[in-house]
């Protein structure tokens, strides 16, 4: 079985052609009850696909992508998504994870 981390960061290949992607697990970061949770994850998505979208279509279209594990494994996906020019602009720097009030 292929974990949640393997499988968005698939997903995600296949259908956005990225020039660079990021998937961190944070789960640790958050309460979890087993060590080896997959339920809180940080994306950084660069794509051409993005050219022309607004941020919220970007993000509506890599939660469609991810819709059936937004619906069962994964309770909180923090998104970063850039255009190539967008990225490098800002020096291809990683945004910095959320703060879980739990941590």
């Amino acid at each position: 079985m292929m974990s949640m981390q393997n499988f968005i960061e698939t997903t995600l290949t296949e259908a956005l052609n990225p020039v660079f992607l990021s998937v961190e697990n944070e789960s640790y970061m958050h309460r979890s009850s087993s060590p080896d949770a997959e339920s809180h994850f940080k994306v950084v998505v660069v794509s051409d696909v993005f050219q022309g979208e607004r941020l919220l279509a970007r993000h509506r279209r890599v939660n469609g992508l991810l819709a059936e594990a937004l619906q069962t494994h994964v309770h909180a996906l923090a998104l970063h998504t850039f255009t190539p020019d967008e990225w490098q602009a800002r020096s291809a720097q990683m945004p910095d994870s959320t703060k879980c009030a739990g941590h």
